[in-house]
């Protein structure tokens, strides 16, 4: 028996057999053409892209669930981008070198750009630059790909890693968990998992070596943990694991159309983050009260970043579909510094966290801002959506996006162009400056929203992407704690609604303490909208408000940790806790 610890990227438990999957290795041939022959390479390149564009048509015909289908809408945009090709024909040209290295030069250019964000959401999509790239490579080279979808019994997918398009040929009744040795929880193979309920565990090492086909495996996806041929005393016991969680989530299931109210009357609204449209399924599945955070940056993914009409589309789509559900909150873009967008000049820095980002990013470049603000106002008129700004540091900053707005919503009257004359604007809380000055924020804005992974780094002045420094990361750090509890009380001497949407807000740990603190609104993913839900009415308002009177009087993480830990535990079990 061997176990292996992971990242935890779709919860669930699943049993079974294996099913191995390694990609075969391909040695790209580095040859240089003649004068000669140029316009014969650069015509095989464009016959491949055009043949890799017939074959995702194919998949989209095929594509009935609305996530696969702009994935796949995403990679055909992809491959058609006027940069790419572009890219790949000049280095043919300038540097006379065969097509297959030109595709493989320009796709491993724009990873490496990707790959210095300290953001992960941005860094995963670097799969999908991975995957567009080497199926026009493959089809070059006249190499067929092994395709999922032959799958006929019940297993367990483990790989090296999954390719966004081939997770779209995956059956989810033929796969009960899947196990990487690479991805993590933002991958878009992460976020497919999560919607189709597949329990997954990722960044798992190097687990196709340590397998075999057919052996018997268990994937925890709740804990990221993975056994491998396990005895009987242990397999016996993970059933039981599995078996309670089972019998868990389906109690968990009879709380979808229940409000999130304590026993004594408290209510909390309960709301979801999401990065793409398709995740929105999940969202309505799992009971949320609307959409808390709309992270619109991965709108500009592909070179160049997104179009007006492009963007309205998006948001319109997430705005109908939430319609009879609850409110959008979509944050303005929050691009620059550690998060790098291919074709947007000018964004690599130094030192990018304390950098040109967000906000700040925005009043510079008030061209793309304009653009999303009349995209996100045009919007509006299709449903109820707010507005949220990023990274704001103080009443400066806030006047002077305000401002914009202003002139954008001017300029929509002259047009005609229709939108929601009442759509509330939040501002985000994540500088330590806005919290200090968060009474001098209010009385400019309709709501707050705590940002807390970034509020976190920089209250404790640790960088959450530095594994070296990694363990000081730490959410119950009593200055933390502190400053959330300033901006509560501050945000309701003002009657402003405060949410909280950083992972902060979707971990079972921190459900009480922050309902006790007096948070009216927590976002998080989806997949812990029923656990949080069923925490929340298993307790008073009175208990959550004692456990922080006693939190408040410490003086260590570690104290505050070991305390909830062990005060949660009595009350809901291993399955809260692990």
């Amino acid at each position: 028996m061997r176990i292996l610890k992971g990242i935890a990227a779709s919860a669930g438990i699943g049993i079974g057999k294996t099913f191995l999957y390694v990609h075969e290795k391909i040695v790209i041939p580095h040859n240089t053409v003649e004068q000669e022959n140029i316009a014969f390479e650069i015509e095989r390149f464009n016959q491949a892209r055009n043949k890799v564009h017939v074959d995702l048509s194919l998949l989209l015909d095929d594509a009935t669930a609305e996530d696969h289908q702009k994935i796949l809408e995403t990679h055909m945009i992809m491959l058609q981008d006027p940069e790419f090709v572009t890219s790949v024909e000049n280095l043919v040209e300038n540097e006379g070198i065969g097509s297959e290295w030109a595709v493989e030069k320009v796709i491993t250019s724009l990873i490496e750009m990707l790959e210095t964000s300290a953001d992960p959401l941005l860094r995963e999509r670097k799969a999908d630059i991975y995957d567009i790239g080497w199926r026009v490579i493959r089809s070059m080279m006249g190499k067929s790909r092994a395709n999922l979808s032959i799958i006929n019994d019940e297993v367990v997918l483990v790989a090296d890693t999954l390719l966004p398009s081939e997770a779209l040929t995956l059956d989810p009744a033929k796969i009960k968990a899947i196990a990487l040795d690479r991805g993590g929880r933002t991958s878009h193979v992460a976020i497919l998992a999560r919607a189709l309920q597949i329990p997954t565990v990722v960044g798992l090492g190097r687990i196709t070596d340590k397998v075999h086909m057919d052996d018997e495996i268990i994937v925890d996806g709740n804990i990221g943990e993975v056994s491998i041929r396990p005895n009987t005393a242990s397999a016996m016991k993970m059933r039981q694991r599995f078996e309670k969680w089972v019998a868990h989530e389906k109690e968990l299931q009879e709380l979808k159309n229940l409000s999130a109210r304590t026993k004594d009357g408290h209510g909390v609204i309960l709301k979801a983050n999401i990065e793409t449209v398709e995740e929105l399924d999940a969202v309505i599945s799992h009971g949320a009260d609307g959409i808390g955070l709309f992270r619109s940056e991965f709108l500009f993914l592909k070179p160049g970043g997104a179009t007006e009409e492009e963007q309205f589309v998006a948001y319109k789509s997430v705005i109908e579909k939430m319609k009879n559900v609850g409110p959008v909150t979509i944050r303005t873009i929050d691009v620059g510094g550690d998060k790098v967008i291919p074709g947007m000049e000018g964004l690599s820095e130094e030192n990018p966290i304390l950098g040109w980002r967000a906000v700040r990013f925005c009043l510079s470049r008030k061209d793309i801002f304009r653009i999303q603000l009349r995209a996100i106002l045009r919007a509006s008129a299709f449903g109820k959506a707010k507005i949220m700004f990023p990274m704001v540091s103080g009443p400066e900053e806030l006047d002077n996006v305000m401002v914009i707005l202003e002139q954008v919503k001017d300029e929509c009257r002259r047009n005609g162009i229709e939108f929601d004359e009442d759509i509330e604007v939040g501002t985000m809380i994540e500088v330590p400056s806005a919290a200090l000055v968060a009474d001098l924020l209010a009385p400019k804005t309709d709501f707050f929203s705590i940002g807390t992974n970034d509020l976190i780094q920089y209250t404790i002045a640790v960088d959450r992407g530095n594994d070296k420094i990694a363990y000081l990361y730490q959410p119950f750090h009593p200055g933390v704690l502190r400053l959330v509890k300033m901006i509560i009380e501050k945000g309701h001497e003002f009657n402003l609604p405060v949410a909280m949407c950083g992972e902060m807000a979707g971990d079972p740990l921190s459900a009480v303490l922050l309902v006790g603190l007096g948070l009216d609104e927590l976002s998080m993913s989806p997949q812990s909208l029923l656990e949080m839900k069923n925490i929340i009415r298993s307790i008073t308002l009175s208990e959550a408000q004692e456990l922080v009177d006693n939190v408040m009087k410490m003086n260590s993480h570690i104290n505050i940790n070991t305390f909830i830990r062990e005060w949660m535990h009595d009350r809901f079990g291993s399955i809260v806790t692990a």
